[in-house]
């Protein structure tokens, strides 16, 4: 298992300042691995470098973050993706997790606080999801 601070995380959203921003606040936190993009189509294309977690905004141009969602989910379910945005619409947020969203965050000034938050989510159900995996060897032994 990874630790939390060599996920490899995506931020992508097309307000470059915020994006600056973001990736400033992981980094000096020591997230090490953060690749920026500003917009869905580069982050789609990049989904070969195994992102753990991709922080997608919910509104942006060519592909919305909702659109990004369902193909990075078809590209690889195990991908935690986490919807950023400012809006604060139910209807939004719901839909975003029930195709497959970790989490939904609004733009706020605490942003911070609730992407660490998010951060230490993930990082236990990847614990969890490790733990849970049988031994390879144990179940080869078993059968024999």
């Amino acid at each position: 298992m990874k630790a939390k601070q060599t996920f490899n995380i995506f931020l992508v959203d097309d307000d470059q300042f915020y994006l600056a921003l973001l990736n400033q606040k992981l980094i000096s936190n020591d997230y090490q691995y953060v690749k920026t993009f500003t917009n869905g189509v580069d982050c789609l294309n990049a989904l070969g470098d195994k992102p753990d977690v991709i922080f997608l905004d919910h509104n942006m141009d060519t592909f919305s973050g909702y659109e990004v969602l369902k193909k990075v989910k078809r590209y690889d379910p195990n991908i935690f993706v986490v919807m950023v945005s400012g809006q604060e619409d139910i209807k939004t947020a719901v839909d975003s997790l029930k195709h497959g969203a970790f989490d939904y965050i609004l733009k706020t000034g605490n942003d911070q606080h609730k992407i660490n938050e998010v951060l230490d989510k993930i990082y236990q159900v990847k614990e969890l999801q490790a733990r849970k995996k049988p031994n390879i060897l144990k179940s080869l032994f078993s059968i024999l």
